[in-house]
Protein backbone atom coordinates (compact mmCIF):
# COMPACT_ATOMS: atom_id res chain seq x y z
CA UNK A 1 0.00 0.00 0.00
CA UNK A 2 1.40 3.46 -0.91
CA UNK A 3 2.52 5.73 1.92
CA UNK A 4 0.20 8.56 2.87
CA UNK A 5 1.25 12.02 1.73
CA UNK A 6 2.07 12.97 5.33
CA UNK A 7 4.64 10.17 5.53
CA UNK A 8 6.46 10.94 2.27
CA UNK A 9 9.92 12.49 2.58
CA UNK A 10 11.47 11.75 -0.82
CA UNK A 11 11.30 15.03 -2.83
CA UNK A 12 10.80 13.15 -6.13
CA UNK A 13 7.76 11.34 -4.75
CA UNK A 14 6.41 14.56 -3.31
CA UNK A 15 6.75 16.29 -6.69
CA UNK A 16 4.94 13.49 -8.51
CA UNK A 17 2.12 13.46 -6.00
CA UNK A 18 1.78 17.23 -6.20
CA UNK A 19 1.55 16.91 -9.97
CA UNK A 20 -1.22 14.32 -9.65
CA UNK A 21 -3.14 16.43 -7.13
CA UNK A 22 -2.83 19.52 -9.32
CA UNK A 23 -4.03 17.56 -12.34
CA UNK A 24 -7.13 16.33 -10.51
CA UNK A 25 -7.81 19.85 -9.25
CA UNK A 26 -7.62 21.19 -12.82
CA UNK A 27 -9.88 18.46 -14.20
CA UNK A 28 -12.50 19.11 -11.52
CA UNK A 29 -12.98 22.62 -12.92
CA UNK A 30 -14.33 21.24 -16.18
CA UNK A 31 -16.18 18.04 -15.27
CA UNK A 32 -17.71 16.19 -12.31
CA UNK A 33 -15.52 13.84 -10.29
CA UNK A 34 -17.66 10.88 -11.37
CA UNK A 35 -16.66 11.49 -15.00
CA UNK A 36 -12.90 11.65 -14.34
CA UNK A 37 -10.91 8.44 -14.77
CA UNK A 38 -7.47 7.45 -13.55
CA UNK A 39 -6.35 7.55 -17.19
CA UNK A 40 -7.56 11.17 -17.47
CA UNK A 41 -5.58 12.14 -14.38
CA UNK A 42 -2.45 10.31 -15.51
CA UNK A 43 -2.53 11.94 -18.94
CA UNK A 44 -3.05 15.40 -17.45
CA UNK A 45 -0.09 14.79 -15.13
CA UNK A 46 2.01 13.40 -18.03
CA UNK A 47 2.62 10.11 -16.21
CA UNK A 48 1.42 6.58 -16.99
CA UNK A 49 -1.23 4.61 -15.12
CA UNK A 50 1.39 2.44 -13.44
CA UNK A 51 3.00 5.54 -11.94
CA UNK A 52 -0.38 6.71 -10.68
CA UNK A 53 -0.93 3.39 -8.87
CA UNK A 54 2.56 3.60 -7.38
CA UNK A 55 1.28 6.60 -5.43
CA UNK A 56 -2.48 6.19 -4.94
CA UNK A 57 -4.72 3.14 -4.81
CA UNK A 58 -7.46 4.84 -6.85
CA UNK A 59 -8.91 8.24 -7.75
CA UNK A 60 -10.80 8.35 -4.44
CA UNK A 61 -7.53 8.15 -2.51
CA UNK A 62 -6.18 11.00 -4.65
CA UNK A 63 -9.25 13.14 -3.94
CA UNK A 64 -8.81 12.42 -0.23
CA UNK A 65 -5.18 13.58 -0.48
CA UNK A 66 -6.19 16.70 -2.43
CA UNK A 67 -8.74 17.80 0.14
CA UNK A 68 -6.61 16.90 3.16
CA UNK A 69 -3.55 18.55 1.62
CA UNK A 70 -5.38 21.83 1.21
CA UNK A 71 -6.53 21.74 4.82
CA UNK A 72 -3.04 20.97 6.14
CA UNK A 73 -1.66 23.80 4.01
CA UNK A 74 -4.13 26.20 5.62
CA UNK A 75 -3.10 25.00 9.09
CA UNK A 76 0.57 25.47 8.17
CA UNK A 77 -0.09 29.01 6.93
CA UNK A 78 -1.77 29.80 10.23
CA UNK A 79 1.09 28.16 12.16
CA UNK A 80 -1.19 25.74 13.99
CA UNK A 81 0.65 23.25 16.19
CA UNK A 82 -1.70 21.39 18.52
CA UNK A 83 0.20 19.96 21.50
CA UNK A 84 -2.82 18.33 23.10
CA UNK A 85 -3.21 20.85 25.89
CA UNK A 86 -3.89 24.27 24.34
CA UNK A 87 -7.51 25.42 23.88
CA UNK A 88 -6.25 28.26 21.69
CA UNK A 89 -4.72 25.80 19.20
CA UNK A 90 -7.87 23.68 19.25
CA UNK A 91 -9.93 26.79 18.50
CA UNK A 92 -7.64 27.60 15.58
CA UNK A 93 -8.16 24.11 14.14
CA UNK A 94 -11.94 24.52 14.41
CA UNK A 95 -11.79 27.98 12.79
CA UNK A 96 -9.63 26.57 9.98
CA UNK A 97 -12.15 23.77 9.37
CA UNK A 98 -14.95 26.34 9.11
CA UNK A 99 -12.97 28.54 6.74
CA UNK A 100 -11.77 25.64 4.59
CA UNK A 101 -15.27 24.24 4.16
CA UNK A 102 -16.40 27.69 3.05
CA UNK A 103 -13.40 27.94 0.72
CA UNK A 104 -14.19 24.60 -0.93
CA UNK A 105 -17.79 25.67 -1.44
CA UNK A 106 -16.78 29.01 -2.96
CA UNK A 107 -14.31 27.36 -5.34
CA UNK A 108 -16.68 24.60 -6.49
CA UNK A 109 -17.40 24.88 -10.25
CA UNK A 110 -20.95 25.44 -11.49
CA UNK A 111 -21.30 21.84 -12.69
CA UNK A 112 -20.55 20.40 -9.24
CA UNK A 113 -23.78 19.50 -7.49
CA UNK A 114 -24.12 19.98 -3.73
CA UNK A 115 -23.67 16.23 -3.12
CA UNK A 116 -21.20 15.50 -5.94
CA UNK A 117 -18.64 13.97 -3.58
CA UNK A 118 -19.88 15.05 -0.14
CA UNK A 119 -19.17 11.70 1.57
CA UNK A 120 -15.59 11.81 0.28
CA UNK A 121 -15.21 15.39 1.48
CA UNK A 122 -16.57 14.47 4.91
CA UNK A 123 -14.17 11.53 5.22
CA UNK A 124 -11.14 13.49 4.04
CA UNK A 125 -11.79 16.44 6.34
CA UNK A 126 -12.42 14.25 9.38
CA UNK A 127 -9.23 12.29 8.72
CA UNK A 128 -7.23 15.51 8.31
CA UNK A 129 -8.47 16.88 11.65
CA UNK A 130 -7.79 13.52 13.30
CA UNK A 131 -4.16 13.49 12.12
CA UNK A 132 -3.49 16.94 13.57
CA UNK A 133 -5.13 16.11 16.91
CA UNK A 134 -3.43 12.74 17.24
CA UNK A 135 0.06 14.21 17.07
CA UNK A 136 -0.70 16.44 20.05
CA UNK A 137 -2.53 13.77 22.00
CA UNK A 138 0.43 11.41 21.76
CA UNK A 139 2.67 14.22 23.00
CA UNK A 140 0.35 15.14 25.86
CA UNK A 141 -1.48 11.94 26.90
CA UNK A 142 -4.56 12.46 29.05
CA UNK A 143 -6.78 9.65 30.31
CA UNK A 144 -4.63 6.46 30.17
CA UNK A 145 -7.76 4.32 29.97
CA UNK A 146 -8.60 5.75 26.53
CA UNK A 147 -6.11 5.52 23.68
CA UNK A 148 -5.00 8.71 21.88
CA UNK A 149 -6.33 7.18 18.66
CA UNK A 150 -9.81 6.77 20.14
CA UNK A 151 -9.84 10.31 21.55
CA UNK A 152 -8.57 11.81 18.29
CA UNK A 153 -11.19 9.92 16.28
CA UNK A 154 -14.00 11.00 18.61
CA UNK A 155 -12.88 14.62 18.68
CA UNK A 156 -12.36 14.86 14.91
CA UNK A 157 -15.87 13.57 14.17
CA UNK A 158 -17.30 15.93 16.81
CA UNK A 159 -15.44 18.91 15.36
CA UNK A 160 -16.23 18.24 11.72
CA UNK A 161 -19.82 17.22 12.48
CA UNK A 162 -20.40 20.50 14.32
CA UNK A 163 -18.68 22.51 11.60
CA UNK A 164 -20.77 20.83 8.90
CA UNK A 165 -23.97 21.48 10.87
CA UNK A 166 -22.96 25.15 11.22
CA UNK A 167 -22.21 25.42 7.50
CA UNK A 168 -25.55 23.93 6.44
CA UNK A 169 -27.59 26.11 8.79
CA UNK A 170 -29.58 28.99 7.30
CA UNK A 171 -28.58 32.43 8.57
CA UNK A 172 -25.52 30.90 10.20
CA UNK A 173 -23.32 33.10 12.40
CA UNK A 174 -19.76 33.90 11.40
CA UNK A 175 -17.08 31.27 11.93
CA UNK A 176 -15.57 33.47 14.65
CA UNK A 177 -18.86 33.36 16.56
CA UNK A 178 -19.41 29.61 16.31
CA UNK A 179 -15.88 28.53 17.28
CA UNK A 180 -16.34 29.03 21.07
CA UNK A 181 -19.49 26.91 21.03
CA UNK A 182 -17.83 24.03 19.19
CA UNK A 183 -14.73 24.34 21.38
CA UNK A 184 -16.83 23.97 24.53
CA UNK A 185 -18.36 20.78 23.10
CA UNK A 186 -15.08 19.07 22.22
CA UNK A 187 -12.77 20.13 25.05
CA UNK A 188 -14.04 17.34 27.38
CA UNK A 189 -12.71 14.90 24.77
CA UNK A 190 -9.45 16.74 24.18
CA UNK A 191 -8.38 17.30 27.80
CA UNK A 192 -8.48 15.40 31.11
CA UNK A 193 -11.47 16.28 33.36
CA UNK A 194 -9.25 17.88 35.99
CA UNK A 195 -7.74 20.26 33.44
CA UNK A 196 -10.89 21.39 31.63
CA UNK A 197 -11.06 25.13 31.07
CA UNK A 198 -14.19 27.00 32.10
CA UNK A 199 -16.66 28.09 29.41
CA UNK A 200 -15.90 31.83 29.79
CA UNK A 201 -12.18 31.11 29.47
CA UNK A 202 -12.81 29.03 26.35
CA UNK A 203 -14.76 31.90 24.82
CA UNK A 204 -11.89 34.24 25.65
CA UNK A 205 -9.37 31.86 24.03
CA UNK A 206 -11.49 31.52 20.89
CA UNK A 207 -12.01 35.29 20.71
CA UNK A 208 -8.29 35.76 19.97
CA UNK A 209 -8.49 33.60 16.83
CA UNK A 210 -8.37 35.80 13.75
Amino acid sequence: MPLSDCEVRDPRIRRTRQLLRDSLSTLLRSRPFEEISVQDIAEAATVNRATFYDHYTDKFALLDALIAGGFHKLLHERQVDFDGSCPNAAATIIRAACDYLQQLHDQAPDHAGPCSFQPLLDSAMTAAVRRVLLVGMKTYPADPSVSPEMRAASASWAIYGAVKEWFSSPNRPSSAEIVPEILALVMPILMPPGELTSAPALHESAAHIS
